[in-house]
């Protein structure tokens, strides 16, 4: 049942009061995926609960990129990921080129998901565009 966050267990017993859940890592990953996509596309500073959740404006940094900014960017993704989503461990993020692909950086999120039972290892893409939205692919 771990896979689901709280509201979306609940959301399920709302909409079926016997679901008890069950253990599905498809279901952890794309819940993770999910989540992912939130956290890294809420601004810095935006969510009054805790200043440091989401992602700083990266806009300015993707059309002057100098050499210490993508690991730099990397950092910045690595950390939101650690403190915001406690299902992913040994959390790493690299620079990966795009290919043919301008006004885009693409990173690779390889981690661990935690399941029941055991860890389920995922490497997830994730992509910087130009207007600042990141998406998170597996």
């Amino acid at each position: 049942m771990r896979e689901k966050r709280l509201l979306e267990r609940l959301r399920a017993i709302d909409r079926n009061p016997d679901w008890r859940g069950e253990s599905d890592p498809r279901a952890a990953i794309s819940s993770v995926l999910d989540h992912l996509g939130k956290i890294l596309n809420t601004r810095q500073g935006s969510a009054l609960i805790a200043t440091d959740l989401g992602m700083p404006d990266f806009t300015s940094v993707s059309s002057s990129l100098s050499a210490d900014a993508l690991p730099e960017m990397a950092d910045t993704i690595a950390r939101v990921i650690n403190t915001y989503e406690p299902r992913l461990t040994d959390v790493t993020v690299d620079f990966e080129p795009l290919s043919e692909q301008s006004f885009k950086i693409g990173f690779k999120l390889s981690a661990k998901v935690r399941g029941e039972t055991r860890d389920i290892p995922v490497v997830f893409e994730t992509v910087l565009t130009s207007d600042g939205h990141i998406t998170v692919l597996e």
